[in-house]
């Protein structure tokens, strides 16, 4: 039976075609229109290919010989610490930014013990974030007047402790992660930006996310912060560009840090050290990736996001969703995990 209803619908889609037949116009017209969809599919996965495992990006001795500083933020631990290591081994002297006094001294003085022979030149300043004191931000201008500064890494950023629902998410979090993340970005850059526009050349780069890149419930507020910082910083790239100064967002899946809480790494979570040699070794790479100026850095995460991008697409219901029980699973057994410890003690 199910051979003879087979025979049929052929039958009945061959009398179709010879009583209506499709105008050679179309049949030119739709071929030229699927090649130009599977190209452009090629084309992006070469993109991606070439620029992962091949191709580096921009040199970093492009903003600066041996000797110009670079300013890091957040950077007492984490991939802060570590962005100011890197950078340190490749001869830039540092502006050290964070809120603990003497974490940032401990670290400063490691640097300069480490890279004595590279004549390692640091300076620190404390500032808590959270605060948005405007004094902050003039000490920070009077720590750096006349240094030549060629690279800034936007890196300070505070998420949630756990997911949580927008509605039930702590007033001081909100405040904080808002204050920090957005705040705290434009702030610092808008006091070391000028110094880059009149030397002509500099790198500014903000540590992004794929919370950023694709809404993510229960981490409502963080989300929206990176999202801001994606369409500022690639705004502020088409802005900066003529005057010589790169601005990047770097956008990454999870890495292996304290505010991911994460320990192991994998093959889609990496360690700081791992990361970052990607990030500075990668600048401007991203030319296969929807969003202009930004660059996914390390290479499971690129592959992961291109596959997303070609496919159900960021910002599409289906990874809403998949976003959504990914991270109502999570705060369970966070929240399972926090009952036991309770029960401990």
């Amino acid at each position: 039976m199910a051979l003879q209803w087979i025979d049929a619908l052929k039958n009945a889609l061959v009398d179709a075609r010879a009583e209506y037949p499709i105008p050679s116009a179309l049949k030119v017209a739709l071929t030229i229109v699927g090649g130009i969809c599977i190209s452009s599919y090629v084309l992006s996965g070469m993109k991606l290919f070439f620029s992962t495992f091949v191709v580096g990006g921009k040199n970093l001795r492009k903003y600066g010989k041996p000797g110009t500083w670079a300013v890091v933020t957040g950077a007492s631990d984490g991939l802060g610490k570590e962005f100011a290591t890197q950078l340190a081994s490749k001869g830039f002297n540092l502006v050290l930014v964070s809120r603990t006094a003497s974490k940032l001294e401990a670290l400063a003085a490691e640097l300069e013990k480490k890279f004595a022979g590279k004549n390692l030149k640091t300076k620190v300043v404390s500032m808590d974030y959270s605060q948005d004191r405007d004094e902050d931000y003039q000490k920070l201008a009077r720590e750096i007047e006349g240094l030549d500064i060629g690279v800034l890494i936007n890196n300070v950023g505070q998420s949630h402790s756990i997911p949580v629902p927008f509605l039930e998410t702590d007033a001081n979090e909100l405040q904080n992660i808002v204050t920090i993340n957005c705040l705290g970005t434009l702030k610092t850059t808008r006091v070391i930006a000028p110094i880059m526009v009149r030397r002509g050349n500099g790198l500014i780069l903000t540590l992004g996310s794929f919370a950023g890149w694709t809404p993510t419930p229960y981490l409502a507020t963080y989300s929206g912060s990176k999202a801001f910082l994606q369409h500022w910083s690639t705004s502020l790239a088409a802005e900066l560009k003529p005057q010589g100064v790169d601005v990047n967002l770097v956008l990454s899946y999870l890495v292996a840090t304290a505010m991911s809480k994460i320990r192991r790494t994998s093959m889609m979570i990496p360690g700081p050290r791992d990361f970052v040699k990607a990030t500075l070794s990668k600048i401007g790479s991203g030319g296969y990736q929807i969003a202009s100026s930004t660059y996914t850095p390390y290479w499971s995460h690129a592959v992961f996001l291109w596959i997303v991008e070609k496919t159900v697409g960021p910002m599409s219901p289906t990874a809403v969703n998949i976003n959504l029980k990914m991270h109502k699973d999570i705060r369970r057994r966070a929240l399972r995990k926090a009952e036991r410890e309770a029960k401990k003690n």
